[in-house]
């Protein structure tokens, strides 16, 4: 069913009796009002007669809050007409269709809709009799109903795109204007999955599929075996998503569930780096993944020795081999001495990292399709700081969440995230460019980051975390949000290379 011109939805306003109940607000429509916000469409609250002055404060004071407007509709006044013209007029830049939503209660005092380019969407738990009313069983599902109705309105060159991940995370997207309901320049329009719904229903509506299924993972078993894929336990949504993508495998999904597995194990990962020994730039530096040993045991009484072999010295990085996805993946320790190994709290079985002096300087890289970004960000300081920071003669391992703190010296020169071109001048961009496309290639992954250092010494380009779907967040908006949607919608068009392989 398309809006009442035909034209793609170019506002929404919501009637006063779906946004509270009893004075307390709809959790659901509080979420639904963000996502509006977010998507730039314009989004209004409406109040009719009846209602309190306390109520009516309370409207308000939501509307400031998400930087909506509050207009009054009456629909039994015979001043209908001229709060619809006061409407249009506080509204004279939206284009195309307005969509007013109602309540059940409300949607028989608006039999019609009350202007040519509006369009009621009532929720309902039945079908409304009038055929010029949509009808929805709950608020969640009006984005999908929106890119639904604009998908109708201009036709088949608009591609939908289906995500889901974390609140916070899809917050932190949709505040950057990566996720608007109405076509972007390139032709897409993104609506939220949502396990509040059934979802085959929603992905029959979706031509592409965009996940952070790490968000959604409940464990991760690590096996001996090169695969694991039967060892990941998902929420009970994201296994139905599976299970939905493992019986249609024409479904375009950015990116398989099997690309990202190796992202989760910082083992494969440092075995999959190694496949770099061969690249090398004009300026003679290598690009390489670190030293690195495995261990099941800190306690095993071979382990100093197996360090040796593995070319690693005193001070390591430990790492847990579970890389994300789960609460101790990021439980991580620096280690100053063979003694200290014993009693190290690090979950096992953990990955031994080579430590690089880098002069605290780390480069966080990102691969939005065919673009590659980097951002210099301040790291954990050389191991000389370390020891005079935290005490030469009793040093113990250093503990931390490398989500939440790092050890940092402060007041080093080269501490500064936003350093000049004098810190930065050495990174090899070709090198670590060229890296990034054997990256692209050996991983299969579409929207991916990596980080990397360089060691003080020879001056090699270290490769020393990768993960899937970054925030991309120290890239400017205008930079970054085009080079994404580009890479989902190249994506898409390479689908038909995809199927035939």
């Amino acid at each position: 069913m398309e809006g009442a011109n035909g034209g793609v939805i170019g506002g929404v306003i919501f009637h006063h009796s779906l946004l509270f109940h009893d004075d307390i607000a709809n959790p659901a429509a509080d979420s639904l009002l963000r996502k509006l916000r977010h998507s730039a469409i314009p989004t209004a609250i409406s109040h009719g007669p009846g209602i309190s002055s306390h109520k009516i404060n309370l409207l308000k004071k939501m509307a400031a809050l998400y930087s909506m407007d509050c207009f009054s509709l009456d629909p039994s006044s015979s001043s209908l007409e001229d709060a619809i013209n006061d409407i249009m007029l506080a509204w004279n830049h939206v284009r195309g269709t307005i969509l007013l939503l109602l309540s059940d209660d409300d949607k028989e005092l608006f039999n019609k809709p009350p202007n040519c380019n509006w369009q009621i969407v009532a929720l309902s738990a039945s079908p409304c009799d009038a055929s010029s009313i949509y009808n929805i069983n709950k608020l969640e599902e009006l984005p999908l109903t929106i890119c639904r109705l604009n998908k109708k309105a201009v036709g088949d060159n608009v591609v939908t795109v289906g995500y889901i991940m974390k609140p916070s995370r899809e917050e932190d997207f949709a505040k950057r204007g990566a996720f608007p309901m109405y076509p972007t320049h390139n032709g897409l329009m993104f609506f939220p999955l949502t396990f509040d719904l059934p979802l085959t229903p929603q992905l029959q509506e979706a031509d592409l599929i965009l996940h952070k299924a790490t968000d959604e993972i409940v464990s991760v078993e690590l096996s001996d075996s090169a695969e694991f894929l039967n060892k990941i336990t998902y929420t009970t949504g994201m296994e139905e998503l599976k299970r939905y993508m493992d019986h249609h495998v024409d479904c375009c999904v950015i990116d398989p569930l099997s690309n990202i597995y190796p992202v989760l194990d910082r083992l494969k990962i440092q075995h999959i780096l190694l496949g770099l020994e061969n690249l090398k730039g004009a300026s003679g530096h290598l690009i390489r993944g670190p030293h690195f040993l495995k261990v099941d045991d800190y306690k095993e009484l071979s382990l100093i020795q197996r360090l040796s072999e593995a070319k690693l010295s005193l001070p390591c990085i430990v790492k847990p081999q579970v890389a994300c996805g789960v609460a101790v993946a990021h439980s991580m320790a620096i280690v100053f001495k063979d003694q200290d190994f014993k009693d190290l709290k690090v979950p096992l079985p953990a990955v031994i990292q080579e430590y690089v002096n880098h002069s605290s300087i780390l480069y966080k890289f990102y691969v939005l399709g065919e673009k590659v970004f980097y951002a210099v960000k301040k790291s954990t300081p050389n191991t000389d700081i370390l020891i005079k920071l935290f005490g030469s003669h009793d040093l113990k391992p250093l503990v931390f969440d490398s989500l939440k703190s790092l050890p940092t010296a402060t007041g080093n020169p080269h501490s500064d995230s936003n350093s000049s071109k004098g810190n930065n001048e050495h990174i090899d961009e070709d090198l670590v460019t060229e890296a990034a496309k054997w990256l692209m290639k050996n991983l299969g992954l579409t929207i991916f980051g990596f980080d990397v250092v360089i060691d003080e010494g020879s001056g090699d380009h270290v490769i020393v975390d990768v993960n899937y779907l970054p925030s991309f967040k120290e890239v400017p908006d205008e930079v970054a949000i085009p080079a994404f949607w580009n890479a989902i919608k190249n994506k898409w068009e390479s689908k038909p290379a995809l199927m035939a392989q």
